[in-house]
């Protein structure tokens, strides 16, 4: 046999020893395709395993089910506040600041710390998340100079967070809306509030400044998510992308039962959503009535939880059960994909969305409890 074999290799003109190095080098090739197709899912969960231990740690000081129900019993609003002095997250706030911006500032340190931990694959699209403390800022900004307030009661509205807020801080004194929009110049919101200003002008409405910084927001998030290229950023673009289809979809409806038409409502629209295609977003603009706009979500996830919520319109004329509706939607959308990853980008998406469950639903407790014996079985409908 070993004859046999030495003579094929002779045929073949290879000695022992060239036939064993080639043998090797197979072996090593082979080795080397394997350790990439082994190592290819453990190099794609490396990034995330640190930033997944520190938000799976934050997550575990969210308010549970029986905390929520002890905050939502307390008799008032100092109440309410020595509650949150109990944990950490608010304590340190709350000795500084009002009940309303403490829980601001802890939002916008959510932001700031996902956009500080976020893998690069995803860091873009959680950076322009952050972004959204320098938006709320300027509406605070714009809104406290619409109503004359004066700078020690502007100052007061800003929450001390984003990239901009010492240029925002120095423009408390600004005389006009139009003084603010001049003194944001070589900022990235100059040329959107300059464009909405002539609208302004002419209305004297601020929500039109308001939507277009709304408008920039979504659309910047939007571009900084990549075009998905694995699990990680299909899971993220379809949550951004839900985000811009609630956007819409509350803001078509809301113009809807105040009778605006096509030409309204089209500056204000943003495209490239989720479930409501472009196309789509068009024959929703130009339906008739509120009615039409929800016949026509056939289809999409939003269809059926806002058929729903028909008889309570028709009943009460108030839009206001469709925004709980979308908003109920995200959240749980959110907790669905918090889970289809969990060694990814699920747990980060899970945090986030948690923190800003709670920060919503502590707002909404927090307004209910400055009206003495405000119902306990109303707040508990109003929460997200």
């Amino acid at each position: 046999m070993a004859d046999e074999f030495t003579a094929i290799l002779s045929t073949l003109g290879l000695s022992s020893e060239a036939f064993i190095a080639i043998l090797i080098l197979v072996l090593l090739v082979i080795g080397a395709v394997v350790v990439v197709i082994v190592s290819r899912p453990v190099l794609s969960i490396y990034p995330y395993l640190l930033p997944a231990a520190k938000v799976r740690a934050r997550k575990g000081r969210l308010f549970d089910e029986k905390q929520l129900s002890e905050i939502i019993e307390v008799e008032n609003s100092n109440e309410f506040v020595n509650y949150l002095r109990g944990f950490p997250d608010y304590a340190n706030h709350l000795d500084n600041h009002s009940l309303e911006k403490s829980l601001d500032i802890q939002l916008a340190e959510t932001y700031d710390l996902l956009s500080r931990i976020a893998p690069k694959d995803i860091s873009k699209s959680f950076a322009a998340l952050a972004k959204n403390s320098d938006i709320i800022n300027i509406k605070s900004l714009l809104a406290a100079k619409e109503s004359n307030l004066n700078k020690d009661a502007t100052a007061d509205l800003l929450v001390p967070a984003g990239s901009l807020y010492h240029t925002i801080e120095q423009l408390v004194d600004a005389n006009t809306v139009e003084d603010i929009v001049a003194g944001l110049d070589g900022t990235e919101y100059s040329s959107v509030l300059e464009d909405a200003l002539n609208q302004y002008n002419e209305s004297d409405l601020i929500l039109y400044l308001e939507s277009a910084l709304d408008k920039y927001y979504l659309e910047n998030l939007l571009s900084a998510t990549n075009v998905p290229d694995n699990d990680n950023t299909l899971i993220l673009h379809s949550y951004i992308g839900t985000l811009v289809d609630v956007a819409n979809l509350k803001l078509i409806i809301r113009a809807k039962a105040d009778n605006l038409n096509y030409e309204n409502l089209d500056p204000h629209m943003i495209s490239r959503g989720y479930q409501v295609k472009d196309w789509k977003l068009k024959d929703l603009m130009e339906s008739e009535n509120v009615t039409s706009i929800i016949n026509g979500l056939e289809g999409t996830d939003y269809s059926s939880i806002l058929v729903d919520s028909l008889p309570v319109y028709d009943e009460t004329g108030s839009v206001s059960i469709f925004e709980k509706a979308l908003d109920d939607y995200v959240v749980k959308y959110a907790e669905s994909l918090s889970v289809r990853n969990p060694l990814g980008i699920g747990p980060i998406i899970g945090y986030l969305n948690g923190k800003e469950k709670e920060i919503k639903n502590l707002k909404i407790i927090a307004r209910a409890k400055r009206e003495a014996g405000f119902p306990v079985s109303e707040i508990q409908e109003m929460l997200v």
